[in-house]
């Protein structure tokens, strides 16, 4: 019998300080939920049901759906992803600005796969993690990925694709791969393909109803530690869904999620996902990359972070990956990923465990959760003597 006092101490004391607004986290095994908290703190209505903006907990979803796509032969995995996003066929390398401030480029030569676009390995960066991409945007005028306007994509790469490690929209355009190969909107495959077979009923891109007085509000942390609501504005028109952010989930459908990747890929008796190809997720795509560093471009979106700072790691097919054990105990080949408003998750194979750990605070990598993620995801080892 797991013994969670340790951690239904160590949650309760972090709401309970006033460092977060809200605080849900779950835990599951291979057979179901086996630990659920939840407490309120500004956000006083929080319960394990309340929906969480998850932004790019998304990747990971639409990896999944990318990967079901290549087992079935209709998105190529390793060889050019121009051949079926023609977007993607030829692109160009911002190599800097002239001495009138006008953005310099020249053409790719490495020629653009899926597998690069997984593993953050394809070029593309965004403006809020690349100074030189935020100089771009400004000075040409496309518009923010915010704005779910297609010509929000139509950046250049940083680097030849498969030379670099570099965190930004590729996810974006993994979506437009999933909806060229899949025949259907991104949101649709997730629904037919993904949200249907594992129960995830509350995991949408368009809250509506009563969902929509289940959702965590956003705060925003200022410099003096406080928080502040932050104003999320949705576009009123979406010319794309984003593989890369924006979708919304709990923390119940997100462990269904993982449940089925701790389980080979099988969840309700179906099989999402083949074993050998749940197996390669963990694969290192970038090897000898410095991988997961973020030295924001835009402070109040992000603050500097290196994840698992001087332990190896690399980026598989989706998510990051250690290859070494963690003193929490995550076995080496773990899958983990977060949200930038502070939405964490770690799914680890060899143990049989997955947990998320959910709050709603900008900017990105707060100190506070980062280091309550770490010690949650210890006492969760701890409770189950794993």
């Amino acid at each position: 019998m797991a013994n969670w006092r340790r951690t239904d101490d160590l949650l309760g004391a972090a709401i309970g300080g006033g460092a977060l607004p809200s605080l849900v986290a779950g835990v599951s095994d291979r057979n179901g939920v086996v630990y659920r908290f939840a407490r309120g703190g500004l956000d006083r209505n929080v319960d394990f049901d309340t929906i969480f903006w998850i932004a790019s907990m998304t990747k990971a979803l639409t990896s999944i759906a990318a990967m079901q796509l290549v087992e079935d032969g209709r998105l190529p995995l390793d060889t050019p992803i121009g051949e079926v996003v023609p977007a993607l066929a030829r692109r160009q390398i911002l190599s800097g600005f002239d001495g009138a401030g006008r953005p310099v480029m020249r053409d790719a030569e490495v020629p653009m796969t899926l597998a690069h676009l997984l593993s953050h390995t394809s070029g593309f960066s965004e403006n809020v993690w690349s100074a030189d991409m935020l100089r771009y945007v400004e000075t040409t005028g496309t518009p923010a990925g915010g704005t779910a306007r297609l010509a929000a994509l139509d950046l250049p790469l940083l680097f030849e694709p498969g030379s670099a490690w570099s965190y930004g929209i590729s996810h974006d355009w993994v979506g437009q791969a999933v909806e060229k190969g899949g025949g259907k909107r991104l949101d649709r495959w997730f629904a037919d393909h993904l949200f249907g077979p594992l129960g995830m009923k509350d995991t949408t891109y368009f809250p509506h109803g009563a969902q929509l007085a289940r959702m965590a509000t956003v705060y925003a942390r200022q410099a003096d530690g406080t928080l502040v609501p932050f104003e999320r504005k949705l576009p009123a028109e979406r010319e794309f869904i984003s593989g890369g952010g924006t979708i919304h989930s709990t923390a119940g459908d997100y462990l269904a999620f993982l449940r089925m990747l701790l389980n080979d890929g099988r969840a309700g008796g179906g099989q999402v996902l083949r074993p050998e190809t749940v197996a390669r997720l963990s694969q290192n795509r970038t090897p000898g990359m410095v991988v997961s560093k973020l030295d924001p471009a835009i402070p109040s979106m992000s603050n500097a972070v290196e994840l698992l700072p001087g332990r190896a790691k690399g980026w598989g097919l989706g998510t990051m990956v250690n290859f070494e054990t963690l003193p929490t105990g995550r076995r080496a080949g773990s899958l983990a990923w977060a949200g930038l408003p502070n939405t964490w998750f770690w799914v680890d194979r060899d143990a049989g465990v997955a947990g998320v750990l959910m709050t709603q605070i900008l900017p990105f990598a707060d100190k506070a959760v980062l280091d309550l993620f770490e010690r949650f995801e210890g006492s969760v080892y701890a409770a189950l003597d794993l």
